[in-house]
C-alpha cells in the first residue's frame, strides 16, 4: 500500500478519496526537525505553507517518489533539487484562485469605507458614534476605478474577474503573456468573454486607484515603484511576504501616498512586525486567502487527482 504523509492536513473530501483508491493517508503531524528519521516511511508527502522540503530532508528519504503542495506556490520545497532525484512536485494551482481574489476584494471594501477601524473603534467602550459617523464619511466606492493586476495568471485573473463584473477599468501587468481572456459567468448561464491587453508596470502605476499583486516571490514593490503611484492608491498584496519592501510601504502609509494597504502575508511570518500591523491604513489577515470551504475541498480533490495519476491508483 502506498504511504502518504498530509503533513499539514488535508480536507476531509481528498483523504477519502485517497483511501477510497486504496491509498493509506497519516494526518498525523510530524515536527519538521523529526521528519529526517520519519519521512522515509511515507512514499509521498503533502505540505501546505508550515512543512518545509529541503535538500537535506530529500537526501534522508530515498523512498520519497512525490512532494505535493497543497497550494500555488511551491517556495518551502526544494523542488529543483528533487526533481534532479527523480521526486516530482506537484501544486494546486487552480483550487484557490476565487478564495484568494475574493479576499483581495474583501480587503478593498474594507479600505473604501474605513471597515478595518470603525468595527474596532465604534465597538470600543469610548466609542463615539458622531465623532467617527464624521471621521469615516468620506470613503469612496470602487466602480469607475482603476484595478492594477500585477501577475495575470489564475489568481489575478480571479481578480480581473472581479473587477470587470464591478465596472472597473482592469489594467493586467505580466511578464510572460501579451494578453489573455477572462470570461466573466453568470447565475443564468449566460457567459461573456473579456479580452484584455498586458502593459508594462512603469505604465500601469500612475493609472492606478487599487493594485493587486499576484506572484510567486521576489521584491516587486519598493520607493520608487511607489513614487509612480498616483497619491491615494491602494495596495493588496497576498502572494508572498517580501514582495513589498516593508519599509517602503511604511513610508507610503505615512506620508498618505498610500492611502491603505492590505496585507494577508509578511516577511516575519508568523510574528509579523508590529508597526506594519498596528498602522491605521492597514488592514490584515493571518495568511488565510485559500482558508475557504470550498477552495479546501478543490484542493483536496486536486491533491487526490494528482497522487492517483502518479501511481496509476
Amino acid at each position: 500500500m502506498i504511504r502518504i504523509l498530509a503533513n499539514d492536513g488535508i480536507a476531509a473530501n481528498g483523504k477519502q478519496l485517497l483511501e477510497e483508491a486504496g491509498f493509506s493517508v497519516d494526518t498525523k503531524k510530524i515536527p519538521q526537525d523529526e521528519l529526517m528519521t520519519k519521512l522515509n516511511d511515507y512514499d509521498a508527502i503533502i505540505v501546505r505553507s508550515a512543512t518545509k522540503v529541503r535538500k537535506d530532508l530529500i537526501d534522508a528519504s530515498p523512498n520519497l517518489k512525490a512532494i505535493l503542495r497543497g497550494g500555488v506556490g511551491i517556495d518551502n520545497i526544494d523542488h529543483e533539487y528533487a526533481k534532479s532525484k527523480g521526486i516530482p512536485t506537484y501544486n494546486t494551482p487552480a483550487a484557490s484562485s476565487d478564495a484568494v481574489a475574493e479576499l483581495v476584494f474583501a480587503h478593498f471594501f474594507g479600505l473604501s469605507r474605513f471597515l478595518h477601524r470603525s468595527n474596532r473603534e465604534l465597538t470600543a467602550k469610548d466609542g463615539d458614534f458622531a465623532k467617527l459617523k464624521k471621521a469615516y464619511a468620506g470613503g469612496q466606492q470602487l466602480r469607475g476605478r482603476t484595478l492594477v493586476v500585477i501577475g495575470f495568471g489564475r489568481i489575478g485573473m480571479a481578480a480581473a474577474r472581479i473587477g470587470l463584473g464591478m465596472g472597473m477599468k482592469v489594467l493586467p501587468v505580466d511578464l510572460y503573456k501579451e494578453s489573455d481572456t477572462v470570461k466573466l459567468s453568470f447565475a443564468d448561464g449566460r457567459d461573456m468573454d473579456f479580452k484584455l491587453n498586458t502593459v508594462p508596470l512603469e505604465e500601469a502605476l500612475p493609472q492606478a486607484d487599487y493594485i493587486t499583486i499576484h506572484v510567486p516571490g521576489g521584491n516587486l514593490i519598493n520607493a520608487e515603484e511607489i513614487a509612480k503611484m498616483k497619491d491615494g492608491v491602494i495596495i493588496a498584496n497576498t502572494s508572498r511576504g517580501g514582495v513589498i519592501n516593508e519599509d517602503a510601504l511604511l513610508e507610503g502609509l505615512n506620508s498618505g501616498k498610500i492611502a491603505g494597504a492590505a496585507l494577508d502575508v509578511f516577511i516575519g511570518e508568523p510574528s509579523p512586525r508590529r508597526d506594519l500591523l498596528e498602522h491605521p491604513r492597514l488592514s490584515v489577515s493571518p495568511h488565510i486567502g485559500a482558508a475557504t470551504a470550498e477552495a479546501q475541498d478543490n484542493i483536496g480533490v486536486e491533491l487526490f487527482e494528482k497522487l492517483r495519476d502518479h501511481f496509476g491508483q
